[in-house]
């Protein structure tokens, strides 16, 4: 266990010995099919469905295609690493654990304390938009205005959304492989009419859409995205706002780049598959390959069927969907179908986030950097307490709060674990070369410096305001390290035990 204070490391063979704790023991029944599943189902859904039609609308014009693709880029580099990783150190945890082994434990606090930030608002945000799906679908089955939020002592409660929390809170307690079987149900159908989105949606394709494929601002006569709303990129390149351009095309891949969230997760799975050397690096790349095919067809085909001005966001606020480029077609029952696809959609997302916000806080309970009692699973091989503590948080806020900008939030911390994964991979190839790898990164370090240096310009160019309210929540994380963390850290406790056993 190298380094003291803040830096002291967990090695790799240590945190693999913990996996067989028996009461934090966590079940393995999970294949790199399963894992494929889980990583489509999370990122097919709040992005597809409701992201694309507004970039364009919004920053973009045609060419967020051409967004998604830089998006994706980003997304793979980091990618290699994290299969890398996950094939070394098949640990629940995912870039926290990665991190410990490297970096060691102050920098594992902080990336740690970031994935919470990351799957909590995440699942919140798209749990909102499941439920704003729902009183759609309900609307079309009972003919009627059904509402999904209702006023409770002058709170307004989004009990749709709450619903939603609970239910598949409960899935993930009753099993993994279980939560596997219904996601894969749910992901076949949302996949279906993506497939549908693109194939019926060519038939509507006018060429003049995708001319000009980067609008110019000067002429697109765009006012918003100034101020602390603007990228910080164009603010720092003088720029006088990031709606359309070049600058609009920057801050358009770095908003998309939330449609691609999720990958990651199938690493938190690692100590819950049977052959993780092998099943992880598949079930990462493979689903982020899926998903890059169907991303890009369905921005082709959605800017093609509309002019990008008639898919931004209203004056009342009001985002466009995909649902928007149909119905402007005058295929209104094609725009059902697509809200009950985003309704599956959703679904699976919500679930697959609250499943690696669970074992990242399972990992950091085990480890004993937040209370050991999280870390204990229940009957079904699952953290039981972990999980009602995540269905408690995150139902909390999916019912009360609002969604609005938290995209942007989920995606300055999932770039900045990205960041520290990639850096992770040089340095234990070069502390560690002796760890057997069931996948490694080519061209290193040249791949994990160019995923680097493309999470460190996607950063660039989120808002200020999400940069401001980054640095709050990670001062926060430092403050709860050096008050409860450091001092129960197991870790930390077994090498003072060590040291006082060598005096004696």
């Amino acid at each position: 266990m190298p380094g003291t204070g803040l830096w002291r490391t967990k090695t790799v063979e240590q945190s693999i010995a913990d996996t067989d704790e028996p009461d934090t023991k966590l079940r393995r029944n999970l294949t790199a099919w399963d894992l494929t599943v889980f990583g489509v189902a999370v990122v097919i859904g709040a992005g597809i469905f409701t992201l694309t039609a507004r970039t364009a609308g919004d920053l973009a014009g045609p060419s967020v295609a051409l967004a998604f693709v830089l998006a994706a880029i980003a997304c793979a580099l980091a990618a290699l690493c994290y299969a890398e990783f996950a094939s070394t150190v098949p640990v629940a945890g995912s870039a926290y654990t990665f991190s410990y082994a490297t970096f060691g434990e102050f920098i594992a606090w902080i990336i740690g304390w970031d994935l919470v930030l990351e799957f909590a608002v995440g699942a919140a945000a798209v749990g909102k938009g499941w439920s704003a799906y729902l009183q759609v679908v309900l609307g079309y089955i009972f003919g009627s205005d059904v509402k999904t939020t209702a006023e409770v002592f002058g709170l307004t409660v989004d009990w749709g959304a709450l619903l939603l929390v609970v239910v598949l809170a409960w899935l993930l307690t009753m099993g993994t492989k279980l939560s596997s079987r219904v996601s894969l149900v749910i992901t076949s159908i949302k996949v279906a009419i993506v497939l549908f989105v693109i194939f019926f949606g060519l038939s509507f394709v006018k060429s003049e859409n995708y001319t000009p494929f980067i609008p110019d601002p000067a002429t697109s006569g765009s006012t918003g995205s100034t101020g602390v709303d603007q990228s910080l990129f164009s603010a720092l390149a003088g720029g006088e706002s990031s709606a359309y351009g070049i600058f609009g095309l920057l801050a358009a891949a770095s908003l998309v780049f939330f449609a691609f969230i999720g990958f990651d997760v199938v690493a938190t799975t690692a100590e819950e598959t049977r052959h993780p050397q092998r099943a992880v690096p598949r079930g990462i790349l493979g689903s982020l390959a899926i998903v890059t095919v169907l991303y890009v067809g369905v921005s082709l085909v959605v800017v093609g069927m509309l002019p990008y001005q008639e898919l931004s966001t209203g004056e009342d606020g009001a985002s466009k969907t995909l649902a928007t480029a149909f119905s402007a077609n005058g295929v209104d029952w094609a725009a059902n179908v697509i809200s009950i696809g985003a309704l599956a959609g959703l679904t699976t997302v919500v679930m697959v986030l609250l499943l690696g916000q669970i074992r990242v806080l399972f990992a950091m309970s085990r480890d004993g950097l937040l209370p050991r009692g999280l870390a204990k699973t229940g009957p079904h091989g699952t953290p039981a307490r972990a999980t009602l503590l995540v269905t408690i948080m995150v139902g909390v806020a999916a019912t009360f709060f609002e969604a609005g900008q938290l995209e942007e939030m989920v995606n300055v911390g999932t770039l900045f674990a990205f960041i520290l994964v990639s850096a992770g991979v040089m340095v234990l190839r070069k502390t560690r070369p002796d760890l057997p790898r069931g996948f490694r990164v080519p061209w290193v370090p040249v791949i994990p410096i160019l995923a680097i240096l493309a999470c460190l310009w996607l950063m660039l160019n989120l808002t200020i305001l999400t940069w401001l309210r980054f640095a709050g929540w990670m001062v926060l994380g430092v403050i709860v390290y050096f008050v409860y963390s450091r001092r129960n850290s197991l870790l930390g406790k077994r090498m003072k035990d060590d040291a006082d056993n060598s005096v004696s």
